[in-house]
């Protein structure tokens, strides 16, 4: 497209670009530390950063010109709005490609089913997913932007923060196949109840067209509720859906075995990525896949194969000298707390492992946040967890639940931050331990684990170990459901 064709698109105008001949040819950005040579850069005005204050280093990267809300000295499409236009314009390219859009929402699984589903769609033709879990009003379309005429399949992650959001993303991608996983508690704190994250996540069910395929989770009676709310084909997916599994057991690093059931046809499957609770978000994606037109078998044999795509989920690393490394920090809420834990619980049954958790504060919970955060702890205890390493106060109150569940042996080791936490666990872990680290993304526990994974830590002890890599200072808004702004 022309930037005269964006200023159409998004019903802005041109500034410092001429006659807007200039020819975008790569996806929109807007992060200019990972800039698209041939790109639109999107200047988004966050809390802390203004998008247009890097405009002019975006163009000297290579990008065509940027979508701003005024003149920024290199060629610029002005609007009122650049979210909102980036929107605009992703729909405008939407509807000039032939491409079907499968889309997913969820309290939580979202970034791991979308991973799953990904690589099913691709092994029968290509397929656009969302990075990571670029999942709001500027990740959506960014995702869309990522399109070409060869793509045949979009799939893509929604979020919400409150009611009417999950509409106006399927306004921008309007799904054929979409599901809803499950409605949980997190985000509780924005939205005040689980009966109004319902109302919020059926929106997506609400949108799809009558020759659609809603995919919903029989196992969860909101969701499985949401099926009045669409005149699309239902399909379910659970224990007693219409994509099913049995029999499921779990390998030494928890990852598990299990048959994969469809209309009577049964099918073994072993999964690369660990804890039981990957079972649901494959047969989820499964069920996706299917009402797009992927046969069965090709599911199957996909599934056996299929990876995480997103950094810092489940991500296992078995050290060489025999200690594992449970990588989960990406984000955290009660639910997918506790479906860590009992992989972390299943790895240790499984090897005769000692139990290492490393937990930090999960966020956006609202006025239920102190007491989730003592539910934790007392399941954590009810497991049998062996250590229980807690990283910052907010955290504190999962070692004061284990430490008041009856019977409890473990220990608990509360810790200021990441720093005492990493010099706790270089001087107490002990190569037959499996540690699982956990927790919102505004913890970074990501750091931890590094630390934990390092072969140099292993060979040498801490006081050959060179200082671990500088704190960052991840924004909190990120936990949200979607990214980060522009700079």
């Amino acid at each position: 497209m022309r930037l005269s064709d964006v200023a159409a698109a998004t019903g802005g105008g041109l500034a410092d670009a001429g006659d807007g001949s200039s020819a975008v040819t790569a996806p929109a950005f807007v992060d200019t530390r990972t800039p698209e040579p041939g790109g639109l850069f999107v200047a988004v005005v966050g809390e802390h950063v203004d998008g247009h204050d890097f405009a002019s280093a975006a163009v000297a990267a290579g990008a065509a010109g940027v979508l701003g809300v005024r003149p920024t000295g290199v060629p610029t499409v002005v609007v009122d709005d650049p979210v909102v236009a980036l929107g605009r314009l992703a729909r405008s390219v939407l509807d000039r490609l032939d491409v079907e859009v499968l889309a997913l929402t969820g309290s939580q699984g979202k970034t791991g089913t979308k991973d799953f589903l990904a690589q099913l769609l691709a092994a029968h033709g290509s397929t656009v997913a969302t990075a990571g879990n670029r999942n709001n009003e500027i990740g959506v379309p960014l995702t869309v932007l990522r399109a070409t005429p060869e793509t045949r399949y979009l799939a893509v992650e929604m979020g919400a923060r409150g009611v009417g959001h999950i509409a106006e993303l399927c306004a921008i991608a309007p799904p054929q196949v979409a599901a809803v996983l499950n409605v949980g508690t997190a985000h509780i704190g924005e939205f005040g109840s689980r009966e109004a994250i319902a109302r919020a996540k059926g929106e997506i069910v609400e949108a799809l067209p009558p020759d659609g395929t809603a995919v919903l989770n029989a196992d969860d009676p909101l969701v499985a509720a949401m099926a009045s709310r669409t005149q699309a084909r239902v399909v379910t997916f659970g224990v007693a859906g219409d994509v099913c599994w049995r029999g499921v057991g779990l390998d030494r690093l928890g990852r598990p075995v299990f048959e994969l059931g469809r209309d009577g046809d049964w099918a073994p499957v072993r999964l690369l990525e660990a804890g039981a609770h990957q079972v649901p978000n494959a047969a989820a994606a499964a069920a996706m896949a299917a009402a797009a037109g992927v046969a069965w078998g090709d599911i199957v044999e996909t599934l056996g194969r299929a990876r995480s795509l997103s950094a810092w989920r489940m991500a296992i690393h078995e050290r060489a000298d025999g200690l594992v490394v449970v990588n989960d920090a990406y984000n955290a809420n009660p639910a997918s707390m506790a479906a860590a834990l009992d992989a972390l619980a299943a790895i240790g049954r499984r090897g005769g492992r000692r139990t290492v958790a490393v937990l930090g504060e999960m966020l956006e919970l609202g006025s239920s946040s102190v007491a989730d955060h003592l539910g934790v702890g007392e399941y954590a205890a009810g497991l049998g967890i062996d250590v229980l390493v807690t990283v910052g106060e907010a955290a504190a109150g999962i070692a004061a639940g284990a430490r008041r569940a009856p019977g409890w042996p473990g220990e608990p080791v509360p810790t200021a931050g990441r720093e005492q936490a990493e010099d706790w666990l270089r001087h107490n872990v002990v190569a037959g331990d499996v540690v699982l680290v956990k927790a919102s993304r505004g913890a970074a526990l990501e750091h931890v684990a590094d630390v934990l994974a390092d072969e140099h830590v292993a060979q040498h002890g801490a006081e050959q170990v060179p200082e671990h890599a500088p704190d960052r200072a991840p924004d909190r808004a990120a936990d949200q459901e979607g990214g980060s702004p522009s700079r």
